[in-house]
């Protein structure tokens, strides 16, 4: 399988810090896609200064929706979703080029996750999400957030070779990503999904439990703490928001 057939679509805002790496990671696609939804910093002016990369300008409506909508300026079918703060090795390239892909599969990723430049092996370790897919068979839900590619009747298989992601440059990141996270789940749940407040505390305590401790995020250092306690706020914000859209929506 030669990887000219494999289109690169990415959705990404205010992404500055992170995107020159990924796409300096992609120079050897002949197309990527950037849809932009009202970046403000220069996540443009890099991403144009590409040859092999097509700017569109869009509007955001949840994750699954909007990576759906920048599918459709791809030239080709097989589609491999990228975010703009991960990088694809050399190896993982290689390894995409040599693999025979089939129409009915789908194609996972492992990532390594990266707190600035630390790797956390144990909050974020064995990261393998589904990217690679034929997009007259499949292609995302329209989950507004925590969005995955349909894999209902079709076959799952790893492309090898490390794929590296850098979600997160500073504690202020998890701030902002978390109100942005917490509000698309409320949206997307709201009328369909019941909560309360002891729901979102219950959440929160497990989630914190769970990445702190079960999945042994200590270990981590202290990025390891950072990291679990923003899913517990993530997760104590989401069901408070979606309780109180309820509310609002009885009303």
């Amino acid at each position: 399988m030669s990887i000219d057939n494999i289109s690169i679509v990415m959705i990404a805002k205010d992404a500055q810090a992170t995107i020159e790496a990924s796409l300096n990671s992609l120079v050897e696609f002949d197309e990527v896609i950037v849809y932009l939804n009202n970046s403000s910093d220069d996540t443009e002016i890099i991403a144009s200064s590409y040859p092999n990369v097509k700017v569109i300008e869009g509007e955001f409506r949840g994750f699954g929706e909007t990576k759906n909508r920048a599918t459709s300026y791809a030239s080709n079918d097989w589609i491999l979703s990228l975010d703009s703060d991960e990088v694809l090795s050399e190896e993982f390239i290689i390894n995409l080029s040599q693999s025979p892909l089939d129409e009915k599969s789908v194609y996972a990723i492992l990532r390594s996750n990266y707190y600035k430049n630390k790797e956390i092996k144990y909050c974020w370790g064995g990261d393998e999400i589904t990217r690679l897919y034929h997009r007259q068979h499949t292609g995302f839900n329209d989950n507004k957030v925590h969005e995955f590619i349909r894999e209902e009747g079709l076959k799952s298989s790893l492309i090898k070779g490390e794929v590296k992601h850098f979600p997160y440059a500073s504690i202020s990141d998890f701030i902002i990503k978390l109100d942005r996270y917490s509000s698309e789940f409320a949206k997307d749940n709201v009328g369909k999904k019941h909560s309360s407040p002891l729901k979102a505390i219950l959440n929160a305590k497990y989630s914190f439990f769970r990445t702190y401790i079960l999945k042994r995020g200590f270990l981590d250092g202290y990025a390891g703490l950072v990291i679990a306690f923003s899913h517990m706020a993530t997760n104590f914000y989401k069901y408070m928001k979606l309780y109180e859209a309820n509310r609002e929506l009885k009303k």
